[in-house]
């Protein structure tokens, strides 16, 4: 793990009423990347503990603002999972912000349970991460937006996290903030939606794909489109798609592309659903609007190149 850089305090920021924080987690060196960033931006941390001793000491903390999770490979099991639940419910009962440091193997099991709006879930983070998203959660963005992008893995990104945020928000500013908005044009014609063919969806995401071989990735970043065609393809292949392998699909990285999970499903334009065999894990589908949009915009385009 790369050392932190000094990190001047989030200035002019009311930590929700002065109310103090906790840290668990397993791993000794992510506890004190934790702890280092909550003590730059000023946050008043009153323990940092393990996660089997996490549900003793939230019983008995009276006021809690924020709860920071560093999870690594090796946790899991009931402990974890009751924790999660218990921290997404401090989230929706009491506005306790939560943010959750996960590998990319606990994403399906983090993104099943913390599914409140004042929750956030980076993956594999590194300490310019941890802070952007910690300014940006105090700053009151996280909650109004629901998404943002603390992208790259340099503390200079710190100095970019309003701009980054500003742009996100004025894109999710043009959409409703319920279902059924003008995320999805309702469409006027009656018959129903035309069938689309597996391979042309199949050999558009190659096309996509091949441009990071003639230009740098960056330039074409676009995970809403990206994961409304693999939801597409698995749809037509009557496949059912977990959050993790979507995260890949959106070609961004996995903190990215959860947070753009989480707005399109609030925007109506994707479905979780629970797996029946594992409540650890959630599948994302296309909501009925998206997918009837999707296959008229493919009837519409034709033979054309669709990228």
């Amino acid at each position: 793990m790369s050392e932190l850089e000094p990190i001047r305090p989030v200035a002019a920021v009311d930590y929700n009423d002065g109310k103090p924080a906790l840290l668990f987690g397993n791993d000794p060196a992510r506890r004190r990347a934790g702890e280092a960033v909550l003590n730059a931006a000023g946050v008043r941390l009153v323990g940092a503990l393990p996660l089997d001793q996490a549900e003793a000491r939230l019983d008995g903390q009276v006021a809690l603002g924020l709860v920071w999770l560093e999870l690594g490979e090796e946790d899991g099991g009931p402990v974890l999972e009751r924790l999660l639940s218990r921290v997404n419910q401090l989230a929706e009962a009491r506005g306790t912000i939560v943010i959750a440091c996960t590998p990319l193997s606990l994403v399906d099991h983090a993104a099943a349970a913390l599914t409140d709006r004042m929750t956030e879930i980076l993956v594999d983070p590194d300490d310019a991460q941890r802070a952007g998203t910690l300014a940006t959660a105090l700053s009151g963005v996280l909650a109004e937006t629901g998404v943002s992008d603390v992208g790259k893995d340099n503390a200079a990104r710190l100095r970019q996290l309003s701009d980054e945020m500003g742009r996100i928000a004025a894109t999710l500013a043009r959409l409703s903030t319920g279902p059924g908005g003008p995320a999805v044009k309702p469409s006027e014609a009656k018959a129903p939606a035309p069938s689309v063919d597996a391979d042309t969806v199949r050999a558009v995401i190659r096309a996509r794909r091949l441009r990071s071989r003639f230009f740098s990735e960056e330039l074409f970043a676009d995970p809403a489109w990206d994961m409304l065609l693999d939801l597409l393809q698995a749809e037509i292949a009557q496949l059912r798609v977990p959050v993790s392998s979507l995260c890949i699909a959106a070609v961004v990285p996995a903190t990215t592309a959860l947070r753009w999970i989480k707005t399109m499903t609030e925007q109506g334009l994707f479905v979780r659903r629970a797996d029946p065999h594992d409540g650890r894990r959630v599948f994302v589908e296309l909501a009925p609007a998206a997918s009837d949009a999707m296959r008229r915009y493919f009837a519409e385009v034709g033979k054309l190149a669709v990228i």
